[in-house]
């Protein structure tokens, strides 16, 4: 059992499993974040949402961040974004069974944005949402929200 990129809880998980053989549903961590600050290194799955309409370039979004209302209905507005969403929906949900299968434990998927603080945010609370809704246990990160 190698060890050495787990956490404290992923190590639980892995002895749980290990030790009695329990199947349990991969737990998915969804990070968002910023390309000019680099990507998180324990992501096993990166989406760049750079292609999405940019709330920066609003002056009245600039300041704001995903985890609002404002600029998350500017993203998930456009027709661009709800296209490669239904796209993502679909090889999340194909993704994560295979993943039950191999027993897998934890899944990071991160989404970045060109500074972490829009459009990463707000695909990042979106896919942790489906995932809550799927019954899914679901742990929604934004690591550079905060960066300026």
């Amino acid at each position: 059992l190698d060890t050495s990129n787990l956490n404290v809880h992923q190590l639980k998980e892995a002895i749980i499993r290990q030790l009695t053989d329990e199947k349990r549903s991969t737990v998915v961590n969804v990070i968002s974040f910023g390309f000019r600050y680099s990507p998180p290194q324990a992501a096993e799955l990166l989406f760049d949402v750079r292609f999405l309409p940019n709330p920066y370039f609003e002056s009245h979004l600039r300041d704001s961040t995903g985890l609002e209302d404002a600029v998350a209905n500017y993203v998930l507005e456009s027709p661009r974004t709800q296209e490669f969403l239904e796209h993502l929906n679909r090889m999340l949900n194909f993704l994560l069974p295979l993943y039950d299968a191999e027993g897998k434990a934890y899944l990071t998927i991160a989404i970045g944005c060109t500074g972490g603080k829009h459009r990463s945010v707000t695909i990042a609370n979106w896919v942790g949402e489906m995932f809550r809704k799927a019954g899914r246990e679901v742990n929604v990160t934004h690591r550079d929200v905060e960066k300026t």
